[in-house]
């Protein structure tokens, strides 16, 4: 009968036995080959480290400022992540005016400390400015310095008015009168929460009325 069922040869049978056996060898050698060359997928995370620390801004409690026992610690503003942010000085008992405005100024200039750079702290005061005698006619209070105080970095006025508006004999009608070697009239300064925050901004009010 013409439609029916004829089994293959078992010749032919074990020829495409054969042709399996070969096909299914060759995709376990490519499998050993892949391995083999280091492919390998997987869904648990990799563990590429920790992050970056942030910086601290603080000291850690056992850090304490040395001092005389006729100095006294005063804040000095230094700058920490683009803030201004208070350490302890010695300066000397009982000074006021000049005295404490040249012993301030000599505190917050100091590159500071190892163990406050790695805090993350430093100034941007320059090293050699200088309080200069005041003149006649100078509102009271007036601290003159050997540079203008419109020519200093915007940070470096910041963190000498806060850390001179900390000291009230440095404090005139709430605000800190600052003047250079030139003819131009002193100022008056405010340390505000804003000058604080971003000092490189520029936000040191001068608030002197003139006559």
């Amino acid at each position: 009968m013409t439609g029916a069922f004829r089994p293959m040869p078992r010749a032919a049978r074990a020829s495409r036995r054969r042709g399996a056996v070969a096909v299914l060898g060759a995709v376990l050698a490519a499998v050993s080959l892949a391995s083999g060359c280091g492919i390998r997928t997987t869904s648990v995370p990799v563990d590429a480290g920790a992050a970056p620390s942030r910086v601290p801004c603080k000291l850690p409690s056992a850090d304490v400022t040395t001092r005389s026992p006729d100095s006294v610690a005063a804040p000095v503003y230094l700058v920490c992540a683009s803030q201004l942010v208070t350490v302890d000085r010695p300066v000397p008992a009982g000074s006021g005016g000049p005295a404490a405005a040249r012993a301030l100024l000599d505190q917050v200039r100091q590159a500071p400390p190892e163990s406050e750079r790695r805090a993350g702290f430093s100034t941007a005061v320059p090293a050699g400015l200088r309080v200069e005698p005041s003149r006649a006619g100078d509102p009271a209070g007036t601290v003159r310095l050997s540079s203008q105080p419109e020519d200093l970095s915007e940070v470096a006025l910041a963190q000498l008015v806060c850390t001179y508006a900390e000291n009230e004999a440095l404090v005139t009608k709430g605000s800190v009168v600052l003047g250079g070697p030139g003819e131009y009239p002193p100022r008056g300064y405010l340390c505000t929460s804003q000058t604080k925050a971003r000092p490189q901004d520029g936000t040191t009010p001068d608030v002197l009325e003139r006559d």
